[in-house]
């Protein structure tokens, strides 16, 4: 199982599109997610405010910015 934070903010329409690509993931038990909102910390959205949604992998710190798609998520996730 796949360790990921999902940085976004609310009201963000591309946020909730990144989230419904992800929720097969959670649903088969193949990713623990952590939603972040950004709007709170500073520094996250000085590093992630124009770039949201964004997946980031826990263990190696890999992150997949948006646009990205089914497929695109798939590779990410399962790539070495």
């Amino acid at each position: 199982m796949q360790n990921a934070i999902l940085y976004t903010t609310e009201g963000c329409h591309l946020c909730e599109q990144a989230a419904a690509l992800l929720a097969p993931w959670r649903a088969n038990g193949r990713l623990q997610l952590q939603e972040v909102d950004i709007v709170d910390d500073d520094d996250l959205m000085e590093r992630y405010g124009v770039r949201i949604p964004v997946l980031r992998l826990s263990d190696s710190g890999r992150e997949l910015g948006w646009p990205f798609d089914a497929a695109a998520l798939e590779q990410f996730l399962t790539c070495d």
